[in-house]
């Protein structure tokens, strides 16, 4: 099988064409007709990930994020992007991303936070389809939320705005860095969202919104597991694994 033919599916779920402008989705480095027999599923292709990949003998990895988002004017190995490029041509290793378009598909990323922590009533954040907005099972205090939030993501920290002291009934989610569509959450009714990469000055708020940033890598892992069931369900046959080596850039003391 091929490596176009193995990510066919993740493009039948989330069209490339779905990315935003900006961003950098399909292969970035190798053949896309080249043969494949085992893929290693990552959020980022890091170097930790491209000797695991070597290690188990996988010849294909699939990200979320792309390994190339702007041009690159030397592939040389006094940088790590350098050094996977150069790892993955010498090891004849594919790199594929899905990003932005998984962020938009119906059931993507910000589907699957919104299942996490129990939406319903659910639609489209803005006009792009970045982020989803719903409402709570039943409402809950601000700080319950909060403890919902660290239970259902796994957590040990959660950075939040002031809490509010009414309940909390409406919610918007959106994966990644999600801060410019503040704005559409306080548009859509939601008391409260939940995103990443928040800045200082951005969690002063409004008054009767509440942010909660829950990180960006742990808001997007969860698309991890779904590049391993797309495939799984489509070739039941053709091996994949999960990387065990692409952890949270971000670490805390």
């Amino acid at each position: 099988m091929t490596a176009r033919e193995v990510v066919a599916p993740i493009e039948a779920f989330a069209p490339v064409a779905l990315q935003e402008s900006w961003d950098n989705c399909g292969f970035s480095v190798g053949d896309p007709q080249k043969e494949v027999k085992r893929a290693l599923i990552a959020l980022d292709c890091t170097e930790e990930v491209l000797e695991e990949a070597v290690e188990l003998g996988c010849d294909i990895i699939i990200t979320h994020h792309p390994l190339i988002f702007k041009g690159v004017k030397s592939i040389v190995p006094d940088n790590n992007v350098g050094r996977i490029i150069t790892g993955a041509i010498k090891n004849d290793i594919a790199i594929y991303a899905a990003h932005t378009n998984m962020d938009k598909a119906s059931d993507g990323v910000s589907a699957l936070m919104a299942k996490r922590i129990g939406l319903v009533d659910i639609e489209p954040l803005n006009m792009d389809n970045l982020g989803l907005v719903g409402n709570l099972e039943r409402p809950v205090a601000s700080q319950e939320l909060v403890k919902i939030v660290k239970e259902k993501f796994n957590l040990n920290n959660v950075r939040f705005s002031k809490p509010l002291d009414k309940p909390v009934s409406r919610v918007a989610v959106c994966g990644g860095s999600g801060h410019s569509f503040i704005p559409d959450a306080m548009a859509k009714g939601a008391q409260v969202y939940i995103t990443g990469d928040i800045t200082y000055h951005q969690f002063y708020c409004e008054k009767d919104f509440m942010i909660m940033d829950i990180g960006h890598y742990y808001s997007e892992y969860d698309v991890v597991g779904l590049f391993a069931k797309i495939l799984c369900e489509k070739f039941p046959n053709f091996a994949v694994s999960i990387s065990r080596k692409n952890n949270n850039p971000i670490y805390y003391y």
